[in-house]
Parts: structure tokens; C-alpha cells; sequence
């Protein structure tokens, strides 16, 4: 009998004691692992330990709405016509109708109006991005309050900066594209910035508009850049970012059992992988339903770019705010030399832009330049515990909160019946004044959460409860920590500041120190001199006074 031969084969190894042939799938798998190393990769990567904190969750939220980004971007590039030929518009949207507008214009009201789920879709892209944006801003925040940056993390560090960075400028292009009168006066915006630059100015707009402004090359430029280039960057960046988030491991918080040597969490596979992908259809979920509730960029209100006018109202972006606050802040001053005019008004705030994103991009490295530590650190630093650099973040902080109050100053005069000029001219004074009592303020406060941390652990938790002692004095009475509250308080180092090194050698002979050298020791004592830092009690202060306390404790007299 012929049937089923490879039946009989199977039933004939199992009663010989040999392995049944693998079925199509395992035969699969076991062709890639013999190739690849399938089995071996993922049984090493799949148990791999992942701390457990809900403010590891922001840089998720930025995972997920860049997949997001990416999703709604694909569908949206089948419609969209990056041209700036003119055409007559004739669509659903009559106030627009025999309006002549380019055809990158007519194609995004097309979307909005004739795809089905367009305008959803366009929705959801640009508040994703907005979301994605946010979410990166803050994920930096934390990994820079939490001191994540140190070694082994640089490039780390690094890379997600970069995607912070090509991210704004990727929405900014991104929201450019449909060529309605508010996308083109911020393309104006630009125009003006580049044409600021002295001597190449002029040269750099004509090349990048393609002529004189707005030009009809500017659209598929845009979009090229906006779809293919600084995305691939941003991916290859991201992949990097997730590789060395895996082999450097994740940081965690301190605690009980907690160390700079070890990790303390669920596995990847099977729980942090089911939270993790409940958590993107959560977030894929509120951004669905904050696009469908809460119109965003309503292109068909601004109607098509013309040179000649400009839309009311007109604001970028949230993460662009800044810029232009830094243009409406600064006088509009103008030095003419040789009969060219170098327009400063502009200019400078064109070169303060990029300063303010690298000061705390590079940050990282004047701290480890000041500490001098090559060690690796794997365990968080409480923001407390390193006042200066908490207090120099909060300041950046500041300084991009006015200055993205001042690129609304008119939306804030409108609205709360105040005077323009006054708005501008307080934002000019804080622009110098905010981020030093913000600094000073956030020092304080970080100085006196660690003084409280002392006390805490040289007497205990305070209770409320008041006795009076036999000789008439009231004492609040304090309960000792738990042996795990004591550690997360008092797991973390102290760096020791510099000293200069004597001013006379061994020969007697003046010794020149360089600037360099007084300069980080100058930096080193007001990070970590007597206003720098509070003491952290050591341990045998701690029992010193635990003995001290039981002694009096058993000196009491009990109550009959």
C-alpha cells in the first residue's frame, strides 16, 4: 500500500526511538538558526532584564509615535503631489472653489475631503509628531536630571539628541509641505534667517529655493528631505539607540538590591514584552482619539501662500516656539558697512538658536571634564543629589519657556487685554534675569531635599507625635528607617572638589598654571565645594547616633 508514505516513515523513526522529521515551521527555524544563529540570539536576548519605572515609559511614548509618524506618513505619501504648479481648484471645499493654488495645496484638501480617512490620517500624523516631539524633550529631561548621560551612555546620549534635533526640523518640514499661507510665512521665516547670513546669504537662498523666493522647487525639495532623507538618518540613529540601550543594559533607580553593577526588573520575554505592547496600542489609541476630537492645522481656513499676505495668528509649532521668540525679542538692529547691511535683528538670533540646543546637548561632556570619572555607571542619581547640574536644567527650562512666551506675545496680548510692548519687554528681561533665579531657586531647593535626607537618616522619620521629658522639654518623637529606605537614601557617591596644586614647586621655582586648569577647579568647588553639596552622613555617624537615640530612649522613665 502506497498512501501516506511519509505517515509510515514518521510512525517507523518514532518506534525505532529516532527524532521525528520537524514539521514545515520548525524546519523554517531551524534553517535560519543554522545560518543565523536564531535560537542561540534569542535565547540570550529574550531573558534579558528590564527595570521597571513609569518614567521609563516617556521614551516608549516616542518609540511608538515615531512608528506612528511612520505609518501615517506611508499612506499619506500615496496622495500628497509634491508640486507647486498652479492649478484651479474645483473640489468638495467651495470657498476655495476657482481659487488658483498649487497643486501640492489642492492635493492636501483632497486628502482632507475626497480620501476616505485623509483627514484623520492628517490628523494623526501631526499630532503624533507633536507627541513624538514632547515625549523626546522629556525622555531627554529625565536621562539628564537622572545623570543617564555618564559612561558608559555618551553616545547614547548623543544619538537621542540627535533624533531631538532632526525631529523639530523634520516637523518643521514636514508642516510646510501643504503651501498654505501659514506653512509659507514660515518659510518666509527662514528665507529671512538664511538671507541674514553675511556674504553667502543671498547665494544660499537662490540654492535652496531654487530662485527667488518662494520659487517652484522648494515643495519637492521638502518633501524629499522630509520623506526619505531625515527619516533614514532617524532610523539609523534609532537603531543605534536601541543597540546600545541592549548592550550597555538600562539604568534603574535606586532601591533595595539595587547596585551600579547589577539590573533589578522583569524579563523582556514574556512580561516586559505583553506590558510593552499593550502600552503602544494605548498610545496609538489616545493619539487616534485626540486626532479625531481636537482639530489641528486646518489648512483649508489659512487658504493658498501668497507672497503678499500673511495669515493672522501665525505660529509654528510648539518646539519651534522658540525661534521665534528669539526674532521677536531682539531689537531690530542693523549695522551698515560698505554698503551692505548685516541685519542683526536676525542674525543674531539665528546664531543663539543652535546655541541653545548645544549647550545642553554638550553638557554631558563639560561634567565629565569637571569629575574627571572614566568609571561606568549603571544606577540613577536622584536630581537632588547633583544640585548644580539639576539647577543648570531647570534653567535651560526656563529659558525656553520665555522664549516661547515671547514667540506668542501677541496671541498673550489679545487674549489677556495686556500691551504688546510691555509683553516683549518683559520677556527681554527675563531672557537674562529668569534662568538665574531659576538656577538659584532649583540649587536651594536641591540643597535643602538633601539636608532633609540627612536628618532623615541620622534620626529617623518624623512622626508628629510631641513628649514632653520629666524636666519640662518637648521633644517630637522620630521612627527609625527601614534598613531599605536607609539604602535608597544614601545610595549614591559624592565627588570631591579639586584643589590647585601649589603655587611654588619642589625647586622653588613659581609653577604656571594654565587657565584651563584653574578654570575646572574653579567649576569643580561650585559644584562640589561647601555650596555645592550637602555631607552625606557616613556610616558611622549613622550608628553613632542610633546609639545615641537607644541610650536616651532606655534612659526614659517608662509610664506606670
Amino acid at each position: 500500500m502506497r498512501a501516506f508514505p511519509e505517515r509510515r516513515q514518521r510512525f517507523r523513526d518514532e518506534g525505532s526511538g529516532r527524532r521525528a522529521p520537524a514539521g514545515k515551521g520548525e524546519a523554517l527555524a531551524g534553517w535560519f538558526d543554522g545560518r543565523v544563529g536564531l535560537f542561540k540570539m534569542a535565547k540570550a536576548n529574550l531573558r534579558k532584564v528590564f527595570p521597571d519605572h513609569w518614567s521609563f515609559l516617556i521614551g516608549e511614548i516616542a518609540l511608538y509615535t515615531f512608528v506612528i509618524i511612520i505609518l501615517t506618513g506611508v499612506y499619506l505619501t500615496l496622495f500628497f503631489k509634491p508640486a507647486m504648479n498652479e492649478v484651479v481648484y474645483n473640489g468638495r471645499w467651495t470657498p476655495l472653489n476657482g481659487i488658483r493654488m498649487s497643486q501640492a495645496y489642492e492635493s492636501t484638501l483632497n486628502i482632507s475631503f475626497d480620501v476616505r480617512g485623509g483627514l484623520l490620517m492628517r490628523q494623526v500624523h501631526h499630532w503624533a509628531a507633536i507627541v513624538f516631539i514632547a515625549s523626546m524633550l522629556a525622555h531627554m529631561m529625565r536621562t539628564f536630571f537622572n545623570g543617564v548621560f555618564r559612561k558608559p551612555r555618551e553616545i547614547n546620549w548623543l544619538s537621542g539628541a540627535g533624533l531631538l534635533i532632526l525631529g523639530m526640523f523634520d516637523g518643521f518640514m514636514g508642516y510646510s509641505l501643504p503651501d498654505d499661507l501659514l506653512s509659507g510665512t514660515g518659510l518666509r521665516f527662514m528665507e529671512g534667517a538664511i538671507l541674514s547670513i553675511p556674504i553667502v546669504g543671498t547665494y544660499l537662498s537662490f540654492f535652496f529655493f531654487g530662485g527667488q523666493f518662494p520659487g517652484e522647487s522648494i515643495v519637492p525639495r521638502l518633501f524629499t528631505v522630509h520623506v526619505l532623507l531625515i527619516p533614514g538618518i532617524m532610523l539609523g540613529l534609532l537603531a543605534l539607540h536601541m543597540i546600545l540601550l541592549v548592550y550597555h543594559k538600562h539604568t534603574h533607580h535606586p532601591g533595595p538590591g539595587k547596585k551600579n553593577m547589577n539590573i533589578v526588573g522583569p524579563p523582556l520575554w514574556p512580561i516586559y514584552v505583553a506590558k510593552s505592547g499593550g502600552f503602544f496600542f494605548l498610545v496609538f489609541g489616545v493619539t487616534t482619539l485626540m486626532s479625531a476630537i481636537a482639530q489641528i492645522n486646518p489648512v483649508w481656513a489659512y487658504g493658498p501662500y501668497r507672497p503678499d499676505q500673511v495669515s493672522t495668528d501665525a505660529q509654528p509649532d510648539w518646539y519651534m516656539g522658540y525661534s521665534e521668540g528669539l526674532i521677536r525679542l531682539m531689537p531690530g538692529w542693523e549695522i551698515n558697512l560698505w554698503g551692505h547691511t548685516l541685519v542683526l535683528g536676525v542674525l543674531i538670533p539665528f546664531l543663539v538658536f543652535p546655541t541653545v540646543l548645544l549647550v545642553i546637548w554638550l553638557y554631558p561632556f563639560l561634567e565629565a571634564w569637571i569629575t574627571g570619572d572614566h568609571r561606568e555607571h549603571h544606577l540613577n542619581q536622584r536630581p537632588r543629589n547633583a544640585p548644580t547640574r539639576t539647577a543648570f536644567g531647570a534653567a535651560w527650562a526656563a529659558l525656553y519657556a520665555v522664549l516661547l512666551a515671547g514667540g506668542g506675545n501677541d496671541l498673550i496680548a489679545t487674549h489677556f487685554h495686556l500691551s504688546i510692548n510691555a509683553i516683549t519687554w518683559a520677556a527681554r528681561i527675563g531672557f537674562f534675569v529668569v534662568p538665574v533665579v531659576v538656577f538659584i531657586i532649583t540649587k536651594r531647593v536641591c540643597l535643602g531635599l538633601q539636608r532633609k535626607d540627612r536628618e532623615r537618616l541620622l534620626h529617623g522619620r518624623e512622626t508628629g507625635i510631641i513628649q514632653r521629658l520629666p524636666h519640662g522639654e518637648y521633644l517630637e518623637v522620630h521612627e527609625p528607617l527601614t534598613p531599605a529606605e536607609k539604602y535608597t537614601l544614601s545610595a549614591y557617591e559624592q565627588y570631591e572638589p579639586l584643589e590647585l596644586p601649589p603655587s611654588v614647586d619642589e625647586a622653588g621655582v613659581v609653577r604656571k598654571i594654565p587657565f584651563k586648569d584653574r578654570l575646572r577647579v574653579s567649576l569643580s568647588r561650585s559644584y562640589f565645594g561647601l555650596n555645592g553639596q550637602i555631607a552625606k552622613p557616613t556610616k558611622e555617624q549613622v550608628a553613632e547616633h542610633e546609639e545615641h537615640e537607644e541610650a536616651e530612649r532606655a534612659e526614659e522613665p517608662q509610664r506606670p
